[in-house]
């Protein structure tokens, strides 16, 4: 046990002023066998191997064959410091672990007996793994009905996207709608994938970023990945109406938040730059992280921002980005 209040280093790796005189005893004569020592020492040899059984379990000292090596204690401290740091890394991914399982013991604690219920029924819908997901999409869309609402975070750099874009061609075609949200890069990162699926007239927005895939049919059936990310498998299918609905929310919260996309020019999509500099702004983005993460030039982005300060009729960043609260622009 390491000491948190120590004289000495010795000390300070938990030992006891008897444990730290005799290291300074064994020192000197490192190399020697332990009988020579114990006779130096006017002690046993078995009582010398007790008495030193705290050093050798910090590797103070160490018993190679019949003889006593005492290591530089430079070398025994950067060991331990190394040891240390090994469990302490250890102990920090068994404490991850178990904060992940707190907000299970959470829920399991908060859920009432059976006898507390009149009634009880299971949830509709399934946790699945494996299968074809195009196959499983085409199944879905054929088979739902109501307007189509997807997340979209990298879609269009998938092997399947032509794929689903020809499928959702043939069910818009009957009549239904269809929104996507799309992070801001894949305006430039993917032009015609977004080009192409707003000809056939979903209709697009951009947002700085999004942290999970998520497609919505209808009022009666989403799918997202378990957990929330960029998988594909295992996925979960909930069809329980309240759930579903949330979703809708949650959905409806970020397309508020998105930014319509205009015309589509060359095939190249430009969204409107203005919320999400003032996003990037008030992050304290600098404006050459602002152009990468939106994908323009340094210049655009500046030109853009004197062209908001004139228009608000401010004279510095921070009052741009105060005006721009106060009207509700971000």
């Amino acid at each position: 046990m390491i000491s948190g209040r120590a004289s000495t280093v010795l000390t300070a790796l938990g030992l006891d002023r008897d444990q730290e005189q005799l290291y300074f005893r064994l020192a000197p004569v490192s190399g020697h066998t332990v009988e020579g020592v114990a006779n130096l020492l006017q002690t046993g040899r078995e009582e010398l191997a007790q008495e030193a059984c705290p050093l050798v379990e910090l590797g103070l000292v160490r018993i190679d064959g019949e003889r006593i090596v005492v290591p530089p204690l430079a070398e025994v401290v950067a060991r331990l410091v190394q040891r240390e740091s090994r469990v302490a890394a250890t102990a920090a991914g068994r404490l991850d672990a178990l904060a992940l399982a707190v907000p299970h013991l959470v829920a399991a604690a908060s859920r009432p007996d059976d006898e507390e219920y009149e009634e009880v029924h299971p949830l509709d819908g399934e946790l699945s793994s494996g299968g074809n997901p195009l196959q499983l999409i085409g199944e879905m869309l054929r088979t739902t009905q109501g307007e189509m609402l997807w997340l979209r975070p990298d879609a269009w750099a998938m092997e399947r996207e032509a794929l689903v874009t020809k499928m959702l061609g043939e069910i818009l075609a009957t009549g239904r709608t269809s929104r996507a949200i799309y992070p801001v890069r894949a305006a430039t990162e993917a032009p015609d994938a977004l080009l192409a699926r707003a000809r056939l007239g979903e209709q697009i927005r951009v947002i700085s970023d999004l942290p999970t895939r998520m497609f919505i049919l209808g009022d009666a059936h989403a799918v997202l990945p378990e957990p929330i990310g960029y998988t594909d498998s295992p996925r979960v299918h909930v069809r329980q109406r309240a759930v579903v609905a949330a979703l809708r929310f949650w959905f409806e919260a970020l397309w508020e938040r998105a930014t319509p996309m205009p015309e589509f020019d060359l095939g190249e999509a430009r969204p409107d730059l203005r919320r999400f500099l003032l996003e990037q702004l008030v992050a304290g983005a600098t404006d050459a992280a602002v152009a990468r993460t939106l994908g323009v030039s340094l210049r655009t982005v500046r030109r853009r921002i004197a062209s908001m300060m004139e228009e608000l009729g401010v004279d510095s960043r921070f009052q741009l980005g105060v005006e721009a609260a106060r009207r509700g622009w971000i």
